[in-house]
């Protein structure tokens, strides 16, 4: 098997656990002999062992059997191991001390705390070390990672559920479900997939939302993010098991700049009307996905934007679109 082929089995298999493992990047690491797979390990659970440890443990059960010493094998690991404790110990280090010679790195850690610092370690201790196998394909399984660590912010993603004539709900204070069941469904999966959703007050109060991932997988749920400065009651079910965090303030660049030394690496916004156009007006948002049905609401409702182009005014271009039952699905980044 080529280098390219055992790292790629190594990024496919550190997929399963992108909903666990994160706000961490997911990770794989295979140990090799000759041609020969003796272990794999990968980052399972956040908080857990990092993919290099858990490959050494595995191999640990065959040696004497299938190698006599760590020296004989070549590790290929996703991403270059961590050179810092913090929840689990230093990769680097253990690595090093194992007698591992050779080791194969899909990409270097866009974390400053890491970053060629465990590379460094690596060298330090005499290994043989080749960087960038499928660069591109870890950067763009750890995407949210990857861009939190290169911009010094989080990775930010509104959704909106709109009728067919532009409109977010009645203009009422009740709860208005537009899109269909299997669009909701998708939302959240796409929930899962995030380190933080966030809401406004107004959504909090008038919609009594759960906001979480009811998915059927193991999934880490995201932190909740509440921004308002008026009264609100805890005992919405928005606060059941869940960590929230409440905002005050109302410059979003501050407040999205606030997470640069947090773990979140990307957060979902899920709100009314008012704050997403604030959102959008503050060009912090890098992604937006609309689902449309084919109800209109009509001339008395409340509508999600005020010009026909406000999409285009803020420099969101058409990535992908889709059918979703009656609904469509379109996927729009900001190229700006």
């Amino acid at each position: 098997m080529s280098y390219e082929e055992i790292m790629l089995r190594a990024i496919q298999k550190a997929e399963r656990f992108k909903h666990t493992a994160k706000p961490n990047p997911v990770v794989g690491a295979i140990l090799l002999k000759n041609n020969e797979i003796i272990s794999e390990g990968y980052h399972e659970k956040f908080g857990d062992n990092h993919a290099e440890i858990n490959a050494m443990l595995n191999a640990e059960k065959f040696k004497g059997e299938k190698f006599n010493s760590f020296s004989e094998l070549t590790l290929f690991c996703t991403l270059e191991p961590c050179s810092h404790e913090g929840k689990t110990q230093s990769c680097a280090k253990a690595i090093a001390k194992s007698g591992i010679k050779n080791i194969v790195i899909g990409a270097v850690d866009p974390n400053p705390k890491v970053s060629g610092k465990g590379i460094e370690i690596l060298k330090k201790n005499n290994l043989n070390i080749s960087i960038g196998v499928h660069q591109d394909l870890v950067k763009k399984q750890n995407k949210y990672f990857f861009y939190k660590h290169e911009n010094n912010r989080p990775y930010v993603l509104v959704k909106i559920a709109s009728s067919n004539d532009g409109k977010s709900h009645y203009n009422s204070n009740h709860r208005t479900y537009i899109t269909s069941e299997k669009s909701r469904q998708d939302v959240q999966i796409l929930r899962a997939s995030f380190d933080a959703i966030l809401t406004g007050g107004n959504t909090l109060r008038n919609d009594n939302p759960q906001m979480n991932a009811r998915v059927d997988f193991d999934v880490n749920q995201p932190e909740k993010i509440l921004l308002t400065n008026k009264q609100f009651s805890k005992e919405s079910q928005f606060f059941d098991n869940s960590r929230v965090r409440v905002i005050t303030s109302s410059n979003l660049i501050e407040i999205i700049d606030s997470f640069s030394s947090d773990d979140i690496c990307s957060i979902f916004v899920e709100a009314g009307p008012k704050l997403v156009n604030s959102f959008l007006k503050s060009k912090i948002v890098d992604e937006l996905i609309i689902y449309t049905s084919q109800k209109n609401l009509g001339k008395d409702s409340v509508p999600w934007f005020k010009e026909d182009n406000a999409i285009e005014n803020y420099g969101f271009k058409l990535e992908s679109s889709c059918k979703i039952e009656n609904d469509l699905k379109q996927i729009f980044i900001r190229h700006e």
